[in-house]
């Protein structure tokens, strides 16, 4: 081999070696800034990062937490690997002994911490308002004005001018700064997902969706037992086609609204409002609470009974009656019991 031809093979072997040299180094560099972990072991830390947060502060705040160790070397893996995508705003549970690539991995995923908040039946629009709050989900006020603004129960196709009724109970799991409209939203969409199962059976009792949900809300509010449900129905069924006022209470403590003390008395029954189904004969303007799917499921099938009154018993349980001398006995009966 001539002389030149040695030099240029041993100039390609040089740049061959220092290039895997690099390259090696590279990857091993790489290797270290993904893996590092901040201890060996630790409980689980929340950490929030604000939105618009950029790699540098997110290490801060992550380091100020004790989840990495060193902000820069953290910031140094995003920006290597910143082609899997943006960090993401949120909540984040994380933990020290997770690595560098997997917290980027949960931050770029937006894997968010989720809280748990049950939505009994029953509870009215003001009762899901701070029951958010109180879970820090949204601010309670502000769920409030929402909840009551008709354009917004509009833009859900919701023929009301609010969401009370349509905020449907149950255990949702919700990321804090979701947004208010977006909690809002999600709870509606799965009333809209329950009602899509109820609505032939509405359309075969020739009532509109407002008008169940309205009975429905009436009828969780007085019944103590699921399986009463349908007795109640049947009563203020039977009580709307004789043209019957209902006379329910909680209709009246509702349209009562923060003036009602817990004692319902005889001026309460006689203030006018539009909730008052002791003046007013016929379904109030609209629902009281959010019923369950119980009492949607007994609005649109009531039992087969005559009983045009119930009074309660005192167990979370009513006596029903056909006649009004039924009716007074029962309620003579106990009251005595009670007192």
């Amino acid at each position: 081999m001539r002389p030149g031809h040695k030099s240029a093979l041993g100039l390609v072997v040089a740049v061959i070696v220092v290039t895997l040299a690099g390259w090696g180094a590279y990857v091993l560099g790489t290797t270290w800034l993904l893996g590092r972990r901040a201890s060996p072991s630790g409980v689980a830390i929340v950490v929030d990062i604000p939105k618009g947060a950029s790699l540098s502060s997110a290490g801060e705040a992550l380091a100020k937490a004790g989840v990495v160790d060193n902000p820069r070397w953290f910031a140094l893996a995003g920006r290597i690997t910143s082609d899997d995508g943006p960090i993401l705003a949120g909540e984040y549970e994380l933990s020290p002994a997770m690595s560098a690539a997997r917290i980027l991995q949960f931050l770029r995923q937006g894997r968010v911490k989720l809280h748990y908040v049950l939505i009994p039946e029953g509870f009215t629009l003001a009762d899901i308002a701070a029951r958010l709050g109180e879970a820090g989900i949204v601010h309670s006020w502000t769920a409030i004005r929402l909840g009551r603004n008709p354009e917004f129960a509009a833009d859900l196709e919701v023929n009301q001018p609010t969401l009370e009724g349509y905020l449907f109970p149950d255990t949702y799991r919700f990321p804090r700064h979701l947004g208010t409209r977006t909690v809002l939203s999600k709870m509606v969409a799965r009333f809209d997902r329950a009602w899509a199962k109820l609505a032939p059976a509405a359309k075969a009792a020739g009532m509109s969706r407002e008008q169940a949900v309205i009975l429905a809300s009436i009828i969780q509010k007085e019944a103590g037992v699921d399986q009463e449900m349908p007795l109640i129905s049947a009563v203020y069924h039977n009580r709307l086609k004789r043209g019957m006022r209902l006379q329910a209470d909680p209709t009246v403590i509702y349209g009562l609204g923060p003036a009602f003390d817990g004692n319902l008395t005889r001026a309460d029954l006689d203030r006018d409002t539009p909730y008052n189904t002791y003046a007013h004969t016929g379904l109030p303007p609209g629902p009281i609470c959010s019923p369950g799917l119980a009492a949607l499921r007994a609005a649109l099938a009531p039992a087969k009974a005559s009983y045009l009154y119930f009074v309660a018993k005192g167990d979370g349980r009513h006596q029903f009656s056909v006649t009004y001398a039924q009716h007074l006995k029962a309620v003579n009966h106990y009251q005595r019991k009670r007192r």
